[in-house]
């Protein structure tokens, strides 16, 4: 891809906090317009990696660029143009909706602070609810005011760090569809996430785990690279099965899903081979499918003797 339709572009960034390689020989490109997710365990480097990436945090080693601008030496630029929405609701709860993004609006130093709020209301959805507290607004409404408020200075680049937490699943899917509706704008989004239902609807997804990028790529690239083959079965007792099938060879892993079990493993001839006395039972029904995006990553993990957390 050309350098120019980049947002991001860093090679080799490493860091150490407290003694502690957080970030290891971490390597990526964004390209403008995307919304890339972050995944991994607890402590795997995620909210590091994005804290360097948009200049906030200086890598011990490495170089790059976000937003065309050097990410060690022109830090300040880059700041200027990243809005960020972090997990906690950080905005005050005494203040309506409209006070609040309008205070917002001045620490921007906006040159039309008013005219600016009644556009971010009307874009995000919120004029009919302008002058509710923040404090008596929903999980979901809480969350459309956080996105306004860091979206008022007009950023290229938006941060959000576990967005979703809490909220329900509804105003979970309108989130992203205003996420998608921005990043189709040009605005370039990073977001770090534990649903795999989220991550699959970035453009490209990264798993970070002990500070080393192991899987990054699209969706469905991450998935037909990972090599795993996958059965899903459904019948009685199948925390028994599950047992009774990590023993056999060529199971690499099993996980359950519902009602249902995912039996996953590498080799598919072995795997085959593995489950077919299993598969002659008839109170169980066996079905070929494509391995999930969760399947994936636990089996990335188990592959890195990573611990999740």
């Amino acid at each position: 891809m050309q350098r120019e339709n980049l947002a991001i572009s860093v090679q080799g960034l490493s860091k150490s906090l407290g003694g502690r390689q957080v970030i290891d020989d971490f390597s990526i490109d964004v390209p403008a317009g995307h919304i890339f997710g972050f995944l991994g365990p607890n402590g795997s480097g995620k909210t590091t990696t994005i804290r360097m990436l948009c200049g906030l945090l200086t890598p011990d080693a490495g170089t790059g660029q976000c937003l065309g601008y050097d990410i060690i030496t022109e830090s300040a630029q880059i700041k200027r143009e990243v809005g960020y929405m972090p997990q906690r609701f950080g905005l005050y709860e005494d203040l309506s909706i409209r006070e609040n993004l309008d205070f917002v609006a001045r620490l921007y130093g906006m040159p039309e602070p008013k005219r600016t709020v009644e556009a971010t209301l009307d874009r995000l959805g919120l004029a009919a609810r302008a002058s509710q507290l923040a404090g008596q607004l929903s999980g979901g409404w809480k969350q459309r005011l956080a996105l306004a408020a860091c979206l008022l200075h007009a950023p290229r680049l938006l941060l959000l760090d576990e967005p979703t937490a809490g909220v329900d699943p509804k105003a979970r899917r309108e989130f992203w569809d205003q996420i998608h509706d921005l990043a189709r704008d040009g605005l370039t989004v990073l977001v770090s996430t534990h649903y795999m239902d989220e991550a699959e609807r970035c453009h490209e997804v990264g798993y970070l785990a002990a500070g080393k990028l192991l899987v990054h790529g699209g969706v469905d690239q991450v998935v037909e690279e990972s090599g795993l083959a996958t059965f899903e079965v459904a019948g009685p007792e199948l925390e028994a099965l599950a047992a009774e099938l990590r023993a056999q060879p060529g199971v690499d892993m099993t996980a359950a899903f519902g009602a249902s079990l995912h039996v996953s493993g590498t080799d598919p001839a072995l795997l085959e081979r593995s489950i077919a006395p299993f598969r002659a039972d008839s109170k169980y029904r066996w079905t070929e499918t494509r391995p999930s995006l969760e399947d994936v990553f636990i089996h990335t993990l188990q592959r890195a003797g990573v611990t999740a957390s």
